[in-house]
């Protein structure tokens, strides 16, 4: 099948491109032509106040990835879509509503010769804007197939677009190269692009769709008190967004025990002296770190090397690798049951859940973490990571007809 997946890739960054960038790799070790229609300039710089792309990347780039849309040319989305005629099957990949426009553009182009599909990192963004809702509907009504990672984002889809053809399936591991083992440097072999003409500018082990063996019981009472010399070392990752809910997890902290620390290590969405003086007020200058700015790959495993557990305190949410990472490291996971977050975290074996925006449930979390056994425990109770595992069924999703 020829098949073409509009999306981000290298040189950008982040978990959308890694996974545009690991399905065109899967779809061609199956035995697929495909290409990767990417973009050099996705949206204004205005509009996303991080680092948007990286020299390094992440994993490894598709060798048949072209960079020719541009926000800025509307023209060039036309043609993308009469270029791409001649594919069977055109995937979408949806991160912002912002990329709409130029989907609907390039979907004009195609003249419904091939068959589309939309996957939907986030049906709707978590903080939106007036026009989200009705593009991302205009979206989802001209998709032949629309891909969602969790049942409450397939409801929402199908409340946008009540007649179109919705599937669920669990997001497969696309962790960055550095702590991907089975991923090399080489992958499945690849002709010449043959899809247009013109110049080149987890689902984790035994979770998803498994049943859960039974959670061990908690011990009533500790057996012995930690060490208040010895610190649990606690680290949040990623973006800092407000429906992340760092600001509940700096409370919480502020009253679990004066050994448990937190490292935050991220780009900040916004002005991060608000953070700063949130810190300030718990008292809590000495027990956190602030490490802004994008962590490049080669820095994660030193950096989840020195936690104990990582902490997902997210208000909402889709889907995350981050649990998956932290996995990958040997460290357990302490998140809410936000969205899917929690799917990827069984209770009590290798991490620990909560209500999300519950102060008093999270500070339950760090207290029992706190605890140097738990810690112990729950690190023996990782499975072991295969970055392959949930591909086979994302694919059959994604193809069938």
């Amino acid at each position: 099948m020829k098949i073409a997946i509009v999306g981000p890739a290298h040189p950008y960054k982040g978990g959308g491109a890694r996974h545009t960038t690991e399905l065109a790799h899967h779809l061609a070790a199956a035995g697929h032509d495909v290409i990767i229609e990417s973009w050099r300039a996705q949206y204004p710089s205005r509009l996303y106040p991080g680092q948007q792309t990286v020299d390094v990347p992440e994993g490894v780039p598709y060798p048949r990835t072209r960079r020719r849309l541009a926000w800025y040319r509307p023209d060039g989305w036309l043609a993308e879509g009469r270029r791409l005629r001649p594919a069977d099957l055109v995937v979408f990949a949806l991160l912002t509503p912002l990329q709409v426009p130029a989907y609907l553009t390039i979907m004009t182009g195609l003249h419904r010769r091939a068959r589309i599909a939309v996957i939907c990192h986030n049906v709707l963004p978590h903080e939106r804007r007036p026009a989200d809702v009705p593009l991302v509907k205009a979206l989802l009504r001209r998709a032949d197939t629309v891909i969602t990672h969790s049942a409450a984002q397939a409801a929402q889809a199908r409340e946008l677009a009540p007649g179109a053809t919705v599937r669920t399936v669990a997001m497969p591991a696309h962790l960055p190269a550095s702590v991907s083992p089975a991923q090399g440097t080489e992958r499945a072999e690849v002709s010449a692009p043959v899809l247009a003409r013109g110049d080149d500018p987890p689902e984790p082990p035994a979770l998803a769709g498994a049943a859960r063996p039974p959670k061990p019981p908690r011990p009533s009472a500790r057996t012995s008190s930690p060490d208040p010399s010895a610190r649990t070392r606690l680290i949040f990752f990623g973006i800092v967004r407000p429906y992340k809910g760092l600001d509940v997890l700096l409370r919480a902290l502020a009253r679990a025990p004066a050994h448990v620390t937190l490292t935050v290590a991220g780009e900040f969405w916004g002005d991060i002296t608000k953070m700063d003086s949130l810190i300030a007020e718990l008292g809590l200058a000495g027990r956190v770190t602030l490490r802004p700015g994008y962590v490049p790959a080669d820095q994660i495993p030193a950096l989840f090397g020195a936690a104990d557990a990582l902490v997902m305190p997210y208000r909402e949410a889709t889907a995350s690798q981050n649990a998956l990472l932290a996995f990958a490291h040997g460290v357990p996971v302490i998140t809410t049951t936000a969205g899917a977050l929690a799917e990827s975290v069984r209770d009590g074996v290798d991490g620990l859940t909560c209500a999300p925006g519950d102060e008093k449930d999270l500070l339950r979390a760090l207290e029992e973490i706190s605890d140097p056994q738990v810690v112990r425990r729950l690190r023996a109770g990782i499975p072991a990571m295969d970055p392959d595992r949930g591909w086979a069924d994302y694919l059959r999703v994604l193809l069938a007809g």
